[in-house]
């Protein structure tokens, strides 16, 4: 068997398809998203056909060493994305080959179900009781907010908003994850995070930005609440120094992001060496959360999932909408079972994905500025 075809398509509302088809027909789906800037994850992808036309599609551990090595230049945002679809696609197609799926692969199954959890709230948190219980009446347990909007590097800590926010939520019977989203410098993360200590979180998650190591030690010595980061990893040596500085409780690798299946998996059981939990990040669409889920399957560290369905970034379409088979993705009871279909489990509508291409979306995350006119982190 050998890669006979590698194609792209960009997906709305703002994700990057990857297909792979073999020269005896079998065809195995994946997704590079790397939200604003699926061009340039495209553009990596056409390197990596030069190398994997005529490659055998089974041997997906040393397609990936070629497409991380085999370069001079390695790691980073675009080469992982764009390696992360391909690898994804190759579980797939590899899966659906022998008819299994690939968390059979990886050595079987060790759970039946991972609890999933929602966004409520949008870029600028609002509506926060109305949105938990909502998501409390489609069974969820668990939810994530965005703790602010912009913030300055210092100012007076009026917190008061965002810890209401917070109770609504568990108002509505729901854990709570709040995400600071890099959005805050050091000054006013650690007076936030102060603030929001005696809550009860289920995690903070990238209260400050990873690239900023070492100032996470001084924080994590504040509070007791579970530190979580990792969306902005995308390798084990990047997630590396945080596992030996233990100043994380969660890892979030995200698989369209942090080098596939292949990769992720790897980073799963190096941070089960440090009993650090896994909880990946999946804001994308339903390719990367039923990789995430074959993941889920296999590796006993991973505690919860997050899902997109209904987040404010799907405009138009949502986590399902390419789906033929939504029920795989479809939350029960605030879990979501492990595939048994073979390769990812999802079946994707091709006839409208393609259709969707035709108009390919340019999304852009918004550019945020500060009162003073400066550039605000989004």
């Amino acid at each position: 068997m050998k890669i006979a075809r590698i194609e792209t398509f960009h997906v709305p509302p703002r994700w990057l398809f990857v297909r792979v088809e073999a020269d005896n027909g079998a065809v195995g789906w994946g997704e590079a998203s790397l939200e604003g800037h699926a061009e340039a994850v495209d553009g990596a992808l056409e390197a990596l056909r030069d190398r994997f036309i005529g490659a055998d599609p089974r041997q997906i551990e040393d397609i990936w060493q070629i497409g991380y090595r085999g370069g001079f230049y390695r790691g980073g945002p675009v080469l992982m994305s764009a390696i992360s679809g391909l690898d994804q696609a190759l579980w797939d197609l590899k899966g659906k080959h022998y008819g299994v799926p690939a968390w059979e692969m990886l050595g079987g199954r060790v759970r039946d179900k991972i609890r999933a959890y929602a966004w409520i709230g949008g870029d600028r948190p609002d509506d926060i009781a109305a949105a938990a219980q909502s998501r409390r009446q489609q069974g969820f347990s668990a939810v994530k907010m965005n703790a602010t909007s912009e913030m300055g590097y210092i100012g007076a800590p009026q917190f008061d908003d965002v810890i209401e926010r917070v109770r609504a939520a568990q108002a509505a019977g729901l854990d709570v994850g709040v995400d600071f989203h890099g959005r805050l410098h050091r000054p006013m993360a650690k007076q936030l995070a102060r603030a929001l200590e005696p809550l009860g979180l289920l995690f903070i998650e990238e209260p400050l930005l990873s690239e900023n190591p070492e100032a996470f030690s001084a924080f994590v010595a504040l509070v007791s609440t579970p530190i979580a980061t990792g969306e902005r990893l995308y390798s084990r040596w990047d997630f590396k120094r945080f596992f030996e500085s233990g100043v994380i409780d969660i890892i979030q690798p995200d698989l369209s992001h942090a080098g596939g299946l292949t990769e992720c998996r790897k980073i799963a059981a190096m941070a089960e060496s440090y009993d650090i939990a896994v909880a990946p990040h999946c804001p994308l669409g339903p390719l990367a959360l039923a990789a995430c889920l074959q993941l889920a399957a296999c590796t006993p560290n991973v505690v919860i999932q997050e899902m997109s369905l209904g987040i404010h970034y799907n405009e138009g379409h949502d986590l399902l909408t390419f789906c033929q088979n939504p029920s795989v993705l479809t939350p029960q009871d605030g879990f979501l079972a492990m595939p048994a279909g073979p390769g990812l489990g999802v079946d994707i509508d091709e006839a409208k994905v393609r259709a969707a291409h035709e108009n390919r979306h340019r999304w852009r995350n918004p550019i945020w500025r500060h009162a003073d006119g400066s550039v605000a982190e989004w």
